[in-house]
């Protein structure tokens, strides 16, 4: 696993602009939204379908990555995102990719859903990890806190400093970083990983910046959604994770008729930094499995 992250290109799909990475390696592919800080180059946990033969397009949400200039959109909350899961559709038909896994990770989950709905004949399966689901979030803390430290003005200080702190004390950022996204003590939850967990995160943190995706991920997610997808769905979370309470996960999996909810003992929120997940791999590549 590395925190490196990959080339990614930008595609005009009439109105929007959306930017994704395509491996391409067979006839299904794992469509991937990824979550809040991160964008379609992140390569984080696709072995799994790698291992299957499994193509990869992931792609950027609005706000994130090279979209950061988009402007705010007058649609709705809901409107928003199915006009994004259709512009992802024309992607995946100009990409001639017509047959695909939904991943959706953190704040990327609620698009993963959408893009269930909207478009079945597309979508297979489902698989959501670490996933936000249909009760408003974040608190109402975290969004004042978040609205301060990464609005226009203050996402490059914040992850800036993120990044000199890597840099200067791996350590100290480390248990700043995962003690915001874990119920345990940071340093607690540092201590519980192996090296090669401290290495990837902190290379993968050294990277990760908002643009104006965490803002607009604060008004699209403060409210239920309704989508209710009706394919296989596999929803993974860890009781730890403290940036989106295992609440959600049992929500999704109550609400799906199709779930199947795995439990994973990860220490924090970024699930593939842990050492339980080549359990979990093993879980994705069952679930994925003729």
């Amino acid at each position: 696993m590395t925190g490196v992250t990959r080339p990614t290109e930008v595609a005009e799909l009439g109105a929007a602009t959306v930017e994704y990475r395509h491996e391409s390696r067979g006839e299904d592919a794992a469509l991937i939204f990824p979550g809040g800080h991160m964008h379609a180059g992140f390569a984080v946990g696709e072995e799994s379908f790698a291992g299957l033969g499994y193509s990869v397009l992931a792609v950027t949400r609005p706000g994130y990555g090279r979209t950061t200039s988009a402007p705010p959109s007058a649609d709705s909350p809901t409107a928003e995102v199915e006009r994004f899961c259709d512009a992802v559709h024309s992607l995946c038909e100009q990409l001639r990719v017509r047959r695909v896994v939904a991943v959706g990770i953190s704040a990327g989950g609620p698009t993963a859903l959408a893009m269930a709905q909207r478009h079945p004949r597309l979508v297979q399966k489902l698989i959501l990890q670490s996933s936000v689901g249909p009760a408003p979030w974040p608190d109402a803390r975290t969004r004042a806190v978040a609205r301060l430290t990464l609005g226009p003005g203050g996402e490059r200080l914040t992850w800036g400093f993120m990044r000199a702190m890597m840099k200067t004390s791996r350590q100290a950022g480390l248990v700043s970083l995962v003690g915001q996204l874990s119920t345990l003590p940071g340093k607690q939850a540092v201590t519980a990983l192996t090296q090669q967990n401290r290495e990837d995160l902190a290379a993968a943190a050294s990277q990760l910046r908002s643009g104006r995706g965490f803002l607009r991920d604060l008004d699209l997610l403060r409210s239920p959604r309704a989508w209710r997808p009706q394919q296989d769905a596999l929803v993974i979370h860890s009781r730890r994770d403290g940036s989106v309470p295992f609440s959600h996960a049992e929500e999704l999996a109550a609400m799906l008729p199709q779930a199947t909810l795995m439990e994973t003992s990860a220490e924090h929120h970024l699930i593939w930094f842990a050492s339980d997940w080549p359990r979990v791999a093993s879980r994705i590549r069952a679930f994925l499995a003729p």
